[in-house]
């Protein structure tokens, strides 16, 4: 049999890998935490080939006339796999997305809602509008699409155009939906959101359950502010932005991972010793969350995080 010619086995390769990137994510099928919210919570690791670039918590409210999506996740296939669980559940059209932060694991999916539904308000803080149009959009779709090995290619950032400010509340289908923004949290653009009805608050990244994540886009004072903030909310459901939904015991724990961590690292700082000098003992302090998804990655990275916001204080 005659061997195909170079230009023929490379467009083979080619036409594999299309198939490949055009590939759907794979269904995680949704929880309901509440009467009328359906979370569904991805792996708790990094993008990744594994788990195609998902790894966030998708979440949806079911209105009397439509859908509100919370941060469709983090790829054109990810808002695609999102919109699926919601037709199982309902044909109503969505009409809301809320993304919590600029980070674009949480809100590429918008791509996917836009398609649909290109009348659906896509909200956020004016801040994280702000940042992506400044470059953190093409950032992080970069980030996706490298950490995936292309998996997530075909995404394109369909960026908020309504925003949303401290205290603002507004009511989707009969449902009341209340605005909360702590300044410099996990990412400086950050937005909590309560409803009231269904006593459930979004937490976003501001708290992460059993996983950590970067903190360099934030502050450790401003996100243990975020947690004290969730804590004096009356709400009994919280979803974090990675990691399983519960009770306010998962705000209290994240939480006091970072005053542990911080106030260690000022007390070492304080006595004159360098990032690298206290890490032993900052772990130390830490000890109950060194099995948490992401602690060998991150746990480094948090302490000069913190050292760097000490200086600048």
């Amino acid at each position: 049999m005659r061997q195909p010619t170079r230009l023929a086995a490379i467009v083979l390769l080619l036409t594999a890998a299309s198939a490949a990137f055009a590939a759907e994510l794979r269904d995680h099928a949704p929880v309901q935490v509440a009467p009328r919210t359906w979370v569904i919570h991805g792996p708790l690791g990094d993008p990744s080939v594994e788990n195609q670039g998902f790894m966030n918590n998708p979440a949806f409210v079911v209105t009397s006339d439509g859908v509100v999506v919370i941060d469709p996740g983090s790829s054109v296939q990810a808002g695609r796999m999102v919109l699926r669980q919601i037709r199982k559940l309902t044909r109503k059209p969505v009409t809301h997305v809320l993304n919590t932060h600029v980070h674009g694991d949480h809100w590429f999916g918008n791509q996917a809602i836009h398609d649909a539904y290109p009348k659906a308000k896509i909200m956020a803080h004016p801040e994280m509008i702000r940042a992506a149009h400044e470059g953190a959009a093409a950032r992080w779709l970069d980030i996706m699409e490298r950490l995936t090995k292309g998996y997530t290619r075909g995404t394109r950032a369909v960026i908020p155009t309504v925003p949303v400010v401290e205290s603002q509340a507004f009511k989707a289908g009969g449902i009341e939906f209340r605005i909360h923004a702590p300044e410099k949290a996990h990412s400086g653009t950050d937005i909590m959101i309560e409803v009231p009805s269904e006593n459930l608050l979004f937490l976003g990244d501001n708290v992460m359950n059993g996983r950590f994540g970067q903190m360099n886009d934030g502050t450790f004072k401003g996100n243990i502010a975020a947690c004290d903030r969730a804590l004096a909310i009356s709400a009994r459901v919280f979803v974090p932005g990675h990691g399983k939904s519960g009770s306010r015991e998962i705000v209290s724990a994240y939480r006091g991972y970072l005053s542990s961590l911080f106030e260690t690292v000022k007390r070492e700082y304080d006595a004159g010793k360098k990032d690298y000098e206290m890490k032993d003992t900052v772990k130390a302090a830490v000890a109950p969350y060194t099995g948490w998804e992401g602690f060998d990655l991150h746990f480094g990275r948090h302490v000069s995080v913190a050292v760097l916001e000490l200086e600048a204080m």
